[in-house]
């Protein structure tokens, strides 16, 4: 289980680094929860996986640790937070004043 453990934070810290270089400016949060979501993220998944298939599969194990790592890292993911793209809203811009109702003199 020891050298599971080392390779799981292995495919987590590849996962986290590749989402890093691969797309910087979707992952706006800090690199270390990046990182380190990625790592936990393996782990649990690969530990998980172990205990379910009771260490029969290693290789399904890893497969399962990087499919969790990758599921969980593309949450932290903001494609709307990426440089050159507007925010995407919900409602129409209001005109100026257009939310205000008068009173009548």
């Amino acid at each position: 289980m020891l050298v599971e453990s080392l390779a799981f934070v292995l495919i987590g810290l590849v996962t986290g680094l590749t989402a890093l270089l691969a797309l910087p400016a979707y992952f706006p949060a800090g690199r270390a929860l990046t990182i380190g979501t990625a790592v936990v993220a393996a782990l649990l998944g690969g530990v998980i996986a172990h205990f379910t298939l009771d260490g029969g599969y290693p290789a399904v194990t890893l497969a399962v640790s990087a499919l969790c790592s990758a599921l969980l890292t593309s949450v932290l993911a903001r494609p709307d937070c990426a440089a050159g793209r507007a925010p995407a809203h919900r409602h129409r811009p209001h005109r100026a004043g257009a939310h205000r109702r008068h009173r009548p003199a």
